[in-house]
């Protein structure tokens, strides 16, 4: 009977292992840190940036696991909300990048000017969808 337990507990594990090293490897192939660094001119922070992503996935795994509750006071769920919306946000952006899906999209709709905005409005629909994941009653499931 322990034998099972060890064996689950083992594959759980691994499980999580693989999972979570496919994630940061997916971040790093489609470049999100460098490129990152380099839109906000501040490359030598780039130790910090892949830091925080490496410190977030683990606090969030050890929060899933755990469930420790974090305190929800509207100031610390606004914040949580923003740092969650801006990951998505650059990682969605980072993938079109790299897809190279907004410069073809620019070139046939004749998108000269406002790109910015249409990237912004990305973003910030990334911020809309997860503040209305946590949010709405319904999304998600405990």
């Amino acid at each position: 009977m322990i034998l099972k337990y060890v064996f689950v507990i083992l594959l759980g594990f691994g499980s999580g292992a693989v999972i979570s090293g496919a994630v940061f490897a997916f971040i790093a192939v489609i470049g999100v840190v460098p490129r990152l660094a380099q839109k906000t001119k501040t490359k030598n922070s780039l130790k910090l940036y892949e830091e925080a992503i490496s410190f977030g996935g683990i606090a969030g795994c050890v929060e899933g696991f755990f469930k420790i509750p974090i305190p929800t006071h509207v100031v610390i769920v606004a914040a949580l909300f923003v740092c969650v919306g801006i990951f998505y946000g650059c990682l969605a952006v980072s993938l079109a990048e790299v897809l190279d899906v907004i410069p073809i999209l620019s070139r046939r709709t004749k998108l000269q000017q406002g790109i910015f905005f249409f990237i912004l409005a990305i973003a910030l629909g990334k911020l809309t969808g997860s503040i209305l994941y946590y949010v709405v009653p319904g999304f998600l499931n405990e």
